[in-house]
């Protein structure tokens, strides 16, 4: 078999518990083949058990759950913009003017727009000008 997709395993494995071939019987003969490749023993009674009760499909039904949402570049370039308009903003605003999750904002300040934590935090030791610093100083030393 030089497909050895999930799906073309599945197909061979509908057929042959068709036919009445036994789980086992039927991951003996598909390891022959597939070597490798050959799903796992435990997942062949699965779908043997899954046949068996009426299932025709051999794809993957959706998984329930919380829906991912794609990064897509229209996201990111949504997300650099706010950061560029008010470098204060924080990761909740962007989450609710942009509808995403927090987790998908930070994604793509640290993964996709490869940002650190004082490009957006606004740290005052790294932008305080000059005389600030010393101001700032000043006060410090007096108390």
């Amino acid at each position: 078999m030089k497909d050895s997709s999930r799906s073309a395993q599945r197909a061979v494995i509908q057929f042959l518990r068709a036919e009445k071939e036994h789980a086992s019987q039927i991951y003996r003969r598909m390891k022959e083949v597939c070597g490798e490749q050959c799903l796992a023993l435990c997942t062949i009674f699965l779908w043997c058990q899954r046949y068996e009760a009426g299932r025709v499909n051999i794809k993957d039904l959706p998984h329930p759950g919380q829906a991912h949402v794609v990064t897509n570049s229209a996201t990111i370039s949504a997300v650099d913009e706010l950061i560029r308009e008010n470098r204060r903003i924080t990761t909740c605003e962007i989450a609710v003017q942009l509808s995403i999750s927090k987790g998908t904002v930070h994604h793509i300040f640290h993964k996709k727009l490869v940002m650190a934590k004082f490009v957006y935090s606004g740290c005052p030791s790294i932008c305080q000008k000059t005389n600030q610093k010393t101001a700032r100083m000043d006060v410090c030393l007096t108390q």
